[in-house]
């Protein structure tokens, strides 16, 4: 909830909430990671290792991060560059080719901050398949990011 009002706080888009069974899945599947800064969760984020309905037939030897949350007083420690570490690090332990990432297409901030952090920019694909996606993805533009590993 936090990170959907700083999302509608600075952006004219925000997600619309993710079912408890889906963080719930996350968790039991290990797939849900959590970054602690002297105790208290600073940031939490999600991985999958396949995401065909929106890299289509690019969807092979990935891992993928979704939903980078950073908690309001841990704005700032650049977690999504110790995240990346992170991946790249089990991508090399896993035999996997890249570090993948989407958000928004028009989410100018994110995706300059995204390229910054070593991403690189492969393109915009139009979401018409979303069955098994959050509400958010319908019908919605995304900018595509990956490092090869």
């Amino acid at each position: 909830d936090m990170a959907i009002a700083h999302q509608k706080k600075v952006f004219n888009k925000h997600w619309q909430g993710f079912s408890r069974t889906l963080v719930e899945t996350e968790i039991e599947e290990n797939r849900q990671y959590k970054i602690l800064v002297d105790g208290e969760i600073a940031c939490v984020f999600a991985v999958t290792f396949n995401d065909k309905l929106i890299w289509g037939d690019r969807d092979k030897d990935s891992i993928y991060i979704h939903r980078i949350v950073t908690h309001t007083d841990f704005r700032g420690f650049s977690f999504v560059k110790e995240i990346i570490k992170w991946a790249k690090n089990y991508a090399a332990e896993n035999a996997l080719s890249f570090i993948r990432m989407d958000t928004w297409a028009d989410n100018e901030k994110l995706l300059q901050y995204y390229t910054a952090c070593g991403f690189e920019y492969v393109g915009v694909v139009t979401m018409e398949k979303t069955d098994g996606l959050p509400k958010h993805y319908e019908g919605i533009s995304l900018s595509l990011f990956e490092i090869k590993v």
